[in-house]
Formats: structure tokens, C-alpha cells, sequence
């Protein structure tokens, strides 16, 4: 495993943050603008469906250049809030301060979290009644979901910290509990209407899900071949 790098994103954005200090208000105030950002991606990501470039799209819309994807160490993440969405002035402590990084402004986090909220509310109004889906399957997806994207979450956490070849283990844990949620979607050979109208609308979705984290994965293992200090000398 390689150490975290001293130049990563997360850590030397907090040590520039000078004499920033937030009170509880003010944390809940960007919380909740970063929460938008996830809703604003949903937003792009319905009005896209059944584009195949519908990822790059939505990229586009976010105002995240090829860049901002990437796992590069100079990279600085997209600054939106709700003060770029409603017009209005941010409410943080002091006017024209900076915001802090965290990962809630990581790209990767916004469009795997708002894919699996997408997920997850659709499962919820499926699988509500035993009618409509076997209870021991509701539970079982549900979990499993839970799974990936706690797993997801970790591996994002891992990439902030430039800690690249844990991001990859931990994507490649997130990919095997997808595969469980497409076995556990296919095993019926004669599904209910409301399962085999979830499965097409959860498919597409989940393939999304891999085709992001199969790009990270990629870009890890670049960085990782990518020759170091060291061994120019």
C-alpha cells in the first residue's frame, strides 16, 4: 500500500484555510448547498436518460471539465453551490472567504451518490408490499446497495487521500456487490410487473455506476505506473 501523498487535494486545502472557522450553522449551511449539488445532478441525469454519453453530458452540465475526474493531485474541484443555482449570496462567516474542500465536493462522490439515491427511493416504492416483491428480496437488494455504496464511499475517501491502489481494492469490492444486485434482479424467471419494471429502470443505472468507477480504476493505475521522483534519479 502507498503512503498517503503529502501534495493530496484534501490535505493541503485544509492547511490553506487560514483563519477559517465555521460554526455549527455555517457547516449546515454547506452541507446543505452540497446536498443540491447532488439533487442538480439528478436533475441532468433524468433529463439525459437513454443517451449513451449521458455521464459526459451530465459532466458537462455540472461544469466539470476532463479534469475534474481526474485523480491528478492539482486537480481543484468544482466550487458550485446553491449561490450558483438561486442567485443568492452565500452565508458564510466572511464575505468573498473561501470554501473549504471536502469530499462532498468530489465529483465522483456527487454522481455515485445521486445514481444510488436515484436507486434506492425507486426500490423503496417497489418493494414496499410483499405483493408486489418477496419481502426476503426487498431486504436482500436494499443491503446489498447499501453495500456498494458504502464501499464506493470508502474508495473516494481512499482517492482524496491519493492513496490510489486502496481506491482500486475498494472499487473492486463496490463492483462485486453490483454483480450481486444484478444476480439478485435476474434470479426470478418470472418476476412481478413491479420487479421486472424496476430491473429495466435500475439496469442502466447500475452499468453507470461501472462504467465511473471502471474510469477511476483506470486512472489509479495510471498514476501508479506514472514514474516518480525517485526513480527520475
Amino acid at each position: 500500500m502507498s503512503n498517503f501523498d503529502s501534495d493530496s487535494p484534501s490535505e493541503n486545502e485544509w492547511d490553506d484555510r487560514g483563519e477559517l472557522a465555521w460554526n455549527e450553522f455555517d457547516w449546515e449551511q454547506y452541507l446543505r448547498e452540497q446536498d443540491e449539488m447532488i439533487h442538480r445532478y439528478i436533475g441532468f441525469y433524468e433529463q439525459l436518460e437513454g443517451r449513451a454519453d449521458r455521464l459526459d453530458q451530465v459532466a458537462h452540465r455540472m461544469g466539470w471539465d476532463e479534469d475534474s475526474w481526474s485523480t491528478d493531485n492539482d486537480y481543484e474541484p468544482p466550487t458550485m453551490g446553491l449561490a450558483d443555482l438561486t442567485g443568492e449570496t452565500s452565508g458564510n462567516p466572511s464575505e468573498g472567504e473561501a470554501e473549504p474542500y471536502t469530499l462532498h465536493k468530489n465529483p465522483v462522490f456527487i454522481a455515485t451518490k445521486g445514481i444510488f439515491l436515484t436507486l434506492i427511493r425507486a426500490w423503496e416504492r417497489t418493494a414496499d408490499r410483499q405483493d408486489k416483491v418477496d419481502q426476503p428480496l426487498a431486504l436482500a437488494l436494499h443491503s446489498v446497495m447499501h453495500r456498494a455504496e458504502q464501499q464506493a464511499m470508502f474508495a473516494i475517501s481512499a482517492l482524496d487521500f491519493g492513496d490510489y491502489a486502496m481506491a482500486i481494492s475498494l472499487l473492486k469490492r463496490a463492483m462485486r456487490e453490483l454483480n450481486a444486485c444484478f444476480s439478485l434482479l435476474n434470479r426470478t424467471e418470472a418476476p412481478s410487473r413491479a420487479l421486472a419494471d424496476y430491473n429495466q429502470f435500475a439496469t442502466s443505472r447500475l452499468f453507470d455506476l461501472r462504467e465511473i468507477w471502471l474510469r477511476i480504476m483506470n486512472e489509479c493505475r495510471e498514476e501508479l505506473e506514472r514514474p516518480t521522483d525517485e526513480d527520475d534519479d
